[in-house]
């Protein structure tokens, strides 16, 4: 990628940096400093950096990479100086959302302002707010990409939007910071996603079907599969992402994900079909999730404005995100 080199002395502090999202991000910031000797210097906060050392040591033993124990939620200032801050850290389960809302809510806006203040205090002049798709709340069924412009918004009233609520008030809290700190905040609204390192275990549809397509079960559709989505493969996510970080005007807000819109009992047809599976199956019960309508972005604006492109599509995104999980084509 070409935009490497204008990281070359960066000091960067990233929360999130062992999900899944910032996990990716490091495995090219890695790639990236081996090839071009960077001089750059990257904290990463994760709760529990011997248990990241072990799944992947390689990152672990970087030397420009150094991992701290800590917890957003109790992230303070400190002395050490950065020209970046990343901030990915999100517990976006589902249960969590569903059961907790309270502690949803507080770990996503609690959680950005004690980042914003971090941020501030370092010296950080570009601050990196990982959002999310969900801020539009539900997307008009004769909408088919939702753009960055779209004025909609989750129903405030009903607890299953937390996670969406919390992001939106996340997002206005960049924006005080930008005004009153003079921040350079930018921001990516982060839809749905398919690669290697991901759970396949946790509540995403195309990742479930997977699992199950891999143990030879049939693969099934609990609700109708009425609802749309699309999935942005992880290392297109990763330039996007880098991009943004590198590239993007001060106050950019980039939606990204793919705009390759599929149902969700397609998903899982296509899923039965590409792995060889014995097929599919649609149980047609009521769709107890928070968005049983569409959800695929417009990507023109960031395509246009950033040059970047989609360049894996869905079905090869399922085929590489099964062969990392030990599948042979």
């Amino acid at each position: 990628m070409a935009d490497w080199p204008r990281l070359r002395g960066a000091r960067l502090f990233v929360t999130g940096g062992t999900g899944f999202i910032g996990r990716w991000m490091l495995e090219a910031l890695l790639d990236a400093d081996r090839r071009l000797s960077l001089d750059i210097k990257v904290t990463i906060l994760t709760r529990d950096p011997a248990a990241f050392a072990a799944k992947a040591p390689h990152l672990a033993a970087h030397p420009a990479f150094r991992f701290v124990a800590g917890d957003v939620m109790t992230l303070e200032p400190t002395a050490d100086r950065f020209t970046h801050v990343l901030h990915a850290a999100t517990d976006a389960s589902a249960d969590l959302n569903l059961n907790h809302p309270t502690r949803m809510f507080d770990t996503v806006v609690t959680g950005t302002r004690r980042a914003l203040d971090f941020a501030v205090a370092s010296g950080a002049q570009r601050f990196f707010f990982f959002s999310s798709g969900a801020v539009y709340g539900a997307q008009p069924w004769d909408v088919t990409h939702v753009g960055e412009d779209w004025l909609g918004g989750p129903d405030p009233r009903e607890t299953r939007n937390t996670y969406a609520e919390a992001k939106r008030a996340a997002e206005l809290l960049c924006a005080i910071y930008a005004k009153a700190q003079g921040l350079e905040v930018v921001t990516a609204r982060i839809f749905a996603l398919l690669g290697p390192l991901l759970s396949l275990d946790i509540h995403f549809a195309a990742g479930n079907f997977i699992r199950d397509a891999l143990a030879g079960r049939t693969v099934r559709v609990e609700g109708a599969g009425t609802a749309v989505r699309s999935y942005l493969y992880a290392a297109d996510l990763t330039v996007w992402l880098w991009a943004i970080l590198l590239r993007a005007a001060p106050g950019a807000v980039y939606n990204v994900g793919s705009q390759e819109a599929v149902s969700i009992a397609d998903l899982a047809r296509l899923t039965a079909l590409t792995l060889g599976n014995a097929g599919s199956e649609i149980l047609g019960k009521p769709d107890p999730g928070w968005n049983p309508g569409r959800y695929v972005p417009s990507t023109a604006l960031i395509r246009s404005e950033l040059g970047v492109a989609q360049t894996v599509d869905l079905a090869e995104a399922i085929r590489r995100t099964a062969a990392s999980h030990g599948w042979k084509r």
